[in-house]
């Protein structure tokens, strides 16, 4: 069968198993590697991406659930937010200003929940971010994450 979305604004038709994860389209389809495998169950969250300006986790979504919609990855993050071309998102100078990557893996999920947290919240409390944002750092940069967001909160 085949199935048509949008991929940070560009249309593709593929004709693929309906129940192959998103994930795996991006990445050996598509050839965007910026978002990560983490887990496979959809807890670790280096899988973000978004849907219809959604955060969805990529590993588990079959995508057949993406038929007509919208998703953006870490490679479009900065064109939605509106940076000019070859700019960075607020957000990955934010990250990059507050050191918040130390290996960097999961990152790029990590920028794309909180994207939508900020879209959602643009003045999110701690509270708000521990509720929203539920993807794990295992090198533990959670207070630099917490800085980041805040600067841009309060810009």
């Amino acid at each position: 069968m085949s199935v048509t979305f949008k991929v940070n604004g560009v249309r593709h038709t593929l004709d693929i198993e309906m129940e192959m994860p998103l994930l795996w389209v991006l990445r050996n389809e598509l050839g965007l590697t910026g978002t990560k495998f983490g887990c496979g169950v959809a807890a670790c969250g280096a899988c973000t991406v978004h849907v219809d300006g959604e955060a969805m986790r990529s590993c588990l979504t079959p995508v057949s659930a993406v038929e007509n919609s919208e998703v953006v990855t870490i490679e479009g993050l900065a064109a939605e937010q509106g940076a000019a071309k070859d700019a960075l998102a607020p957000i990955q100078a934010a990250w990059i200003a507050h050191q918040v990557p130390q290996c960097g893996y999961c990152q790029s999920g990590m920028l794309m929940a909180v994207s939508a947290l900020l879209k959602e919240n643009p003045k999110p409390t701690d509270a708000d971010i521990d509720e929203a944002i539920t993807n794990v750092c295992r090198c533990g940069t959670y207070p630099r994450i917490r800085a980041a967001i805040h600067s841009l909160s309060n810009a």
